[in-house]
């Protein structure tokens, strides 16, 4: 049944489940859904389903959050990351530092709980332990430098991208920590403070993006067992991209429903309840095979389809044991791997991303499917559901 993502929001509004697990492929919609869940809640507040309060506190993480919703939701998702922004001052060749706009919802943190060590710690699970977040005295910059065990200083560095997002995941991470363990005392009246008194929802879209599976199987565990903690009525919604994060969460977190988001040509998309892990609810790699067949077929070959065909390879390469996906390659391997290589890396240059692939380079999409699909037979043997 098709819906639209208003519609969708809603519905998981009205589940009044504990723990909403979402999977759903990138570009279907994941972040618009948790962005229209905020407005939803915002819209509830304005319309005087719920009574609005002139205390801003620092719930709404999203920086182009309504004031109205700060007190009922805690999102974090792509848009977070507006919080901050880099300074580099490059005409006067100064030192890169990160600044923090002002806000209530680091203002709360860093200022009111004095969390800034738990939030480098945090940082750090993620990162290079050596790389060392510093804050201004008054909480407005950030400066980054990597310390050797001789406490030499490299000086401020601009960190990557993926770093950036394990910074401000720290800050979210944090946050949550404070919230769940202030909401765990059971009498309103002896909590520290009454902000999130009235918090019932705490969104969470795809946090992983720039981690290895190391780090992204413990971000997962950390996770699920921090919601597990919640002894409160707070509801957590959970959306990701990434397998092997769905089924981390769907293994640690009791009191879960899981779903697959998809969209459809029309424009509207589905929510399907699904039972298991990605592989047993929905066939992980037969979905991929299909959209890549799809993607084929209608010679709609874009960037992300490289990176659904490295997944098809890997999980191909594991489940036959061969120790390297790139083994499961036609002839002239290297040529094949440099090319998907080209396709799946994260670069950070906007002059190095290529926005649509050549046609030769959509016919070697095609030509690495048929190869994967005609030399190993396991496909053939597998049933749909």
């Amino acid at each position: 049944m098709s819906s639209t993502l208003a519609e969708i929001a809603q519905q998981l509004k009205n589940a009044n489940k504990k723990v909403q697990l979402i999977y759903a492929f990138n570009g279907t919609g994941k972040t618009r859904l948790s962005r229209e869940f905020k407005q939803l809640i915002a819209r509830g507040v304005a319309t005087g389903s719920e009574p609005a309060t002139s205390d801003a506190s620092p719930v709404d993480s999203g920086a182009d959050g309504s004031q109205l919703s700060r007190e009922r939701i805690l999102y974090y998702n792509a848009f977070t990351e507006d919080l901050f922004y880099w300074d580099n001052d490059l005409e006067l060749d100064a030192e890169p530092k990160l600044i923090i706009q002002p806000n209530s919802f680091t203002d709360w943190v860093l200022k009111e709980q004095g969390q800034d060590q738990n939030i480098i710690t945090n940082f750090q699970k993620y990162a290079n332990q050596t790389l060392t977040p510093r804050f201004s005295p008054d909480f407005r910059e950030v400066t980054f430098s990597n310390q050797s065990g001789d406490d030499e200083d490299s000086g401020n560095l601009k960190i990557s991208k993926g770093e950036e997002s394990n910074f401000v995941w720290g800050f979210f991470y944090t946050l949550l920590d404070l919230v769940i363990t202030i909401l765990n005392v059971a009498e309103p009246d002896d909590r520290e403070t009454d902000h999130f008194n009235r918090l019932e929802f705490v969104f969470i879209d795809d946090p992983v993006s720039s981690l290895d599976e190391n780090h992204l199987i413990e971000l997962a565990v950390n996770l699920a067992a921090l919601i597990s903690s919640s002894q409160s009525d707070l509801k957590f919604i959970v959306t990701t991209h990434n397998p092997l994060f769905y089924n981390v969460l769907f293994n640690e977190l009791n009191r879960k429903t899981c779903y697959l988001l998809e969209n459809f040509e029309d424009g509207t998309f589905g929510l399907t309840e699904k039972h298991g892990d990605s592989n047993k609810s929905f066939s992980y790699h037969l979905y991929l095979k299909k959209i890549l067949e799809k993607a084929v077929a209608e010679n709609k070959i874009e960037r992300y389809h490289f990176t659904l065909l490295r997944n098809l390879y890997e999980k191909s390469a594991s489940f036959l044991g061969y120790p390297r996906w790139s083994e499961l390659l036609p002839d002239d391997k290297q040529a094949y791997l440099n090319r998907i290589i080209q396709f799946t890396s994260h670069s950070t240059l906007s002059n190095e991303s290529v926005a649509v692939p050549t046609k030769q380079e959509k016919n070697t999409v095609g030509l690495l499917l048929n190869h994967l699909v005609t030399n190993y037979r396991f496909w053939s043997e597998v049933e749909h559901p």
